[in-house]
């Protein structure tokens, strides 16, 4: 597969939205993604495309040392081939080289697979969101990485990073 990691630009917006619409029963409106690429300087934003199709995205924000995973997901047709994975990895390493040392996130307690694969990084669950869902009431599961290492990165996440950044 030909992938590519890149930063997420206006142009990508309707694909990301594409791809949030469908992966979670409470999209982000349009105007929250253009507001993460173009006015938040928090916010780490980015795509990962294969043959030029926007088939994955991430916003995460780097709040001083911290960084906190907003939202991440596949298009359901390119899922369980490692992409989510890939996104993490270089979200985290980028976040890393700006002085992040840990990490968090909230994920739904009935997203096994995902709690899985940020278990696979380290996560560990430290508490509950009671009712953080609002189309269903379900809590979220609150995931912490207290330590960022480069170790639990492999280097082959990041070998198909686009020189475009």
């Amino acid at each position: 597969m030909n992938l590519f990691i890149r930063k997420m630009t206006l142009d990508d917006i309707p694909a990301v939205i594409q791809i949030d619409q469908i992966s979670f029963s409470l999209p982000w409106p349009e105007r929250s993604f253009r507001f993460e690429v173009t006015e938040n300087l928090a916010s780490r934003c980015w795509v990962a495309e294969v043959d030029q199709h926007v088939v994955g995205m991430v916003v995460a924000w780097l709040l001083v040392d911290e960084v906190h995973i907003a939202t991440i997901a596949t298009h359901p047709d390119f899922r369980r081939q490692g992409i989510a994975r890939r996104l993490l990895s270089h979200t985290l390493w980028r976040a890393m080289d700006e002085g992040a040392i840990s990490s968090f996130l909230e994920v739904r307690e009935s997203n096994l697979a995902a709690q899985e694969m940020y278990r696979q990084f380290g996560y560990e669950a430290t508490g509950r969101r009671k009712r953080y869902y609002k189309d269903n009431d379900e809590d979220a599961i609150l995931m912490n990485l207290e330590a960022l290492h480069r170790d639990r990165l492999s280097y082959e996440d990041n070998s198909a990073i686009s020189k475009k950044e």
